[in-house]
């Protein structure tokens, strides 16, 4: 059953131009290239939350997921080098209601 992964952050401002470029590039690509990704989007900011971004992902399955995210599969996986730009993060899992 297809699994919807939403990864929610929130970076320090001043980073901000730096943080877009890579949460473009090497978020996108490290969830593009695991096994099991269905594919990937990525949000900017509202003017109600100005430093959080929005990752949703479609997963074939847990085990892909797990796959890719590992034992903590229910925590962020964040790629190495783009720690340094979160100042928090929440990752939630949703599947089809349609799969009752």
């Amino acid at each position: 059953m297809p699994i919807i992964r939403l990864f929610k952050v929130s970076i320090h401002a001043e980073m901000r131009r730096e943080f877009e470029e890579k949460f473009a590039s090497i978020s996108v690509a490290a969830v593009n290239q695991a096994l099991g990704s269905l594919g990937v989007e990525i949000y900017k900011p509202s003017q109600w939350a100005p430093n959080e971004y929005l990752m949703i992902s479609r997963w074939q399955d847990d085990t892909a997921l797990k796959s890719f995210a590992g034992d903590s599969w229910n925590s962020a996986f964040i790629p190495p080098g783009m720690e340094k730009f979160v100042s928090d993060c929440r990752v939630d899992h949703y599947t089809s209601w349609d799969d009752r």
